[in-house]
């Protein structure tokens, strides 16, 4: 591992170890990662940079060729970091953007196995997300400031003297970590999300819960703008394609999805499913139904 130059990355010192506080909290994310393309949507290996702009927001992702750049997968230890943020902030304990936790943790709580070889998937995960460069006008103060930073500052593996894995601490980024103890930058989500297996359909879950919340009416977008928003490499018509059969499978948790036809465009629309006030309950906690029976 080769951390990245950052004017952060030489502050452990200066910054006070939070202990990440286990498995069984509910997930959160941060909006700006659900509502932005800040992630490659493939498995096989991106090193194409993302240039967006759309309005005054604009946001640079380049990546290095010997990790590519981190996955919407990978960002699955944001969502972690971020719930381990809330969690402490609600119980009033102090944190820090310096985390200790175990791989184990992690794992457990993203819902991957703790194998060898998800132990192997997690590192190089961490990697991607620590060579991945971010830029970006969000949340400056002058849209023509640039802010630059890698999702993780750096990270190392702890172990005892006889060599025995003892966890691992990570740094995270003052961007994302503002991000997070600011509120009203974060959300809940469905447990699910973790079960989606494709790219496309995890990015689709983010955006609809940020722009749809718990709104009755739901909410919509032509093909084209979620085309733009996603960052994606591949051509619009297979973008098309791919939503069409998200559509078909209702596979969203928490979201009912539809097509809508409209001067010739067409619209993904999408509104809250039916809950029942149990099982809502049951959600805010981060658990399911079948987790208490």
């Amino acid at each position: 591992m080769k951390p990245q130059p950052s004017s952060s990355s030489g502050n452990r010192t200066q910054l006070t170890l939070f202990p990440s506080l286990g498995s069984g909290i509910a997930p959160r994310d941060a909006q700006d990662l659900m509502a932005w393309p800040f992630f490659s949507l493939a498995k096989r290996r991106r090193v194409t940079p993302i240039d967006f702009r759309m309005g005054a927001t604009w946001i640079s992702v380049e990546a290095v060729p010997d990790h590519g750049m981190a996955t919407i997968w990978d960002a699955d230890v944001l969502i972690w970091a971020a719930s381990q943020i809330v969690a402490a902030r609600d119980a009033g304990l102090p944190t820090s953007r310096l985390m200790a936790t175990t791989p184990h943790e992690i794992l457990t709580f993203i819902g991957r196995g703790t194998g060898k070889d998800h132990y192997d998937r997690l590192r190089a995960a961490l990697d991607r997300l620590q060579s991945t460069t971010v830029a970006t006008s969000i949340r400056q103060q002058h849209q023509r400031r640039r802010h630059r930073f890698s999702w993780i500052n750096e990270w190392r593996e702890l172990v005892d003297t006889n060599g025995r894995p003892l966890g691992l601490e990570l740094i995270l980024p003052d961007w994302f970590y503002a991000g997070v103890v600011d509120r009203t930058f974060v959300l809940t989500i469905d447990r699910a999300y973790f079960s989606l297996t494709g790219g496309l359909e995890r990015w689709l879950y983010r955006i609809v819960r940020k722009h749809g919340g718990q709104q009755e009416g739901g909410w919509s977008f032509d093909f084209p703008h979620l085309y733009l928003k996603s960052g994606a490499l591949s051509p619009l018509k297979q973008f098309a394609f791919e939503l069409r059969a998200i559509v078909q499978r209702q596979s969203l948790p928490g979201y009912v999805l539809a097509i809508e036809h409209a001067f010739g465009r067409e619209r993904l629309a999408f509104t809250p499913a039916p809950v029942d006030p149990f099982e809502k309950a049951v959600r805010r906690i981060g658990l399911t139904v079948d987790n208490l029976r």
